[in-house]
């Protein structure tokens, strides 16, 4: 019998932890077992805070003021030349607010805005949770393997037409999580005339945007200026995941989305961490550091990416190699016979035997929003000491391709999960 006091509201019953934090637990608990663990599991970047934007923090410990609901003036200003300079976004101050992570502000925006929520398969394990919290709809958007795992414009246009006056917030997310790539101009040039069209929304969730390997990030705001969010933070690019300092810049045709929001805000988490919010401002003041540390961040991640996606590749499996982020989403298919011969029939079981004959924690497809039955994982290769790489990096010419030996000596606990892992693969029969 149920304790009164123990009812629970229907959208969170059968909510469960969110698997990247759920994997990245039940990894600790397994090493503090003895076990040795290869933590593919969480995506938190491996790289320290930048020492100036660390040294600012020490500066302002001793603010202790409430800020402004949207933020404190100087990093919004900050966060608005950012993006200027970068991505072309011709925005004002009083368009960027501040939050308590990327995570909250996402989960607001869908709370403020009365629609359908559109998540192209895969997606962040995230964005679903949240509506089902706020008991929205969710349309999923199928894509598949030989279009990258990207939403198409054609894809958009089918659930769109449906029903053509139902009001939608597309989410996408690129670099993608978990797929690690990217969306070209003209691929967002072309989801941008759909969402037009249909008077979509548009998240353009860029966390990753810093993270690019080289192939040049452009934002979705360039295409769809007037219906596009840009949602962002430090935790991917400057290594603050714990800082918990997101930001939305809004288009000024939403205003009145980006009044609800800093009206909720002022009713839930009232405003950042002061000390955070001022120390911010240096990360976005693009000095010579800064893109040194972004410089050398794309570099190792880039060369590893390209590393991985290799030996995956050579040991049986489809995969793209990733073009930003540090995700690669391997489609095991190719070994769907011989997996069957050990009992394995879906993502979740497959994760499960990899974990327990290798050690390498990783996330299975379902939990992105692919079918059960789908053989595909997502592997974050972040497990190694990214200080330490970056001091390895700064002995090598910046014009110098980086060798396997490079990687090896940069990223030793990444390289040895990905080759226990290829091995197994190849000797399965």
């Amino acid at each position: 019998m149920t304790a009164p006091y123990t009812h629970l509201v229907p959208s969170v019953r059968s909510l469960r932890p969110s698997a990247t934090l759920a994997i990245n637990e039940r990894s600790n608990a397994l090493k503090d077992e003895g076990r040795e663990v290869f933590k593919l599991g969480l995506g938190q970047s491996p790289f320290p805070v930048p020492e100036t934007v660390r040294a600012s923090l020490e500066r302002h410990a001793g603010e202790k003021d409430y800020l402004p609901v949207r933020g404190l003036p100087a990093l919004r200003h900050a966060i608005k030349e950012w993006h200027h300079r970068r991505d072309g976004i011709d925005a004002m101050d009083r368009h960027v607010i501040v939050g308590p992570g990327s995570k909250e502000l996402l989960f607001i925006l869908q709370l403020v805005h009365d629609s359908r929520l559109t998540i192209p398969s895969p997606s962040w394990v995230s964005y679903a949770p949240q509506a089902q919290i706020l008991e929205k709809d969710v349309d999923w958007v199928e894509t598949q393997f030989d279009n990258g795992w990207n939403l198409t414009a054609e894809a958009l246009e089918n659930v769109c037409k449906q029903d053509p006056t139902q009001p939608r917030l597309l989410i996408l997310n690129y670099p993608n999580n978990p797929t690690g790539m990217s969306y070209s101009a003209d691929a967002l040039s072309a989801i941008a005339r759909v969402a037009r069209a249909y008077r979509v929304v548009i998240i353009s969730d860029e966390i990753y945007g810093e993270v690019d390997h080289g192939h040049g990030h452009t934002s979705m705001a360039e295409f769809y200026p007037e219906g596009t969010i840009v949602s962002s933070g430090l935790s991917k690019w400057c290594g603050a995941g714990g800082w918990r300092l997101g930001y939305c810049i809004f288009p000024d045709a939403l205003k009145p989305l980006a009044d609800a929001m800093a009206a909720v805000a002022s009713e839930t988490f009232t405003s950042v961490s002061a000390p955070i919010q001022y120390a911010a401002v240096e990360a976005f003041l693009d000095t010579p550091s800064i893109q040194q540390y972004l410089h050398n961040s794309r570099r190792i991640l880039g060369a590893l990416g390209n590393w991985i996606g290799q030996r995956l590749t050579q040991a049986g499996l489809r995969v793209h190699t990733p073009q930003g982020g540090f995700y690669i989403f391997p489609d095991f298919e190719p070994l769907r016979k011989k997996l069957a011969k050990r009992g394995v029939y879906t993502s979740a079981a497959l994760t499960e035997v990899i974990l327990d004959e290798t050690g390498v924690a990783c996330l299975p497809g379902v939990c992105f929003g692919r079918r059960a039955d789908e053989l595909t994982v997502r592997l974050s290769f972040v497990d190694f000491d990214g200080t330490r790489a970056l001091q390895y990096l700064g002995s090598i010419s910046s014009s110098k391709s980086l060798s396997q030996d490079d990687i090896q000596r940069l990223c030793p606990p990444t390289v040895t999960a990905i080759q226990r892992l290829a091995e197994w693969c190849e000797a399965l029969v």
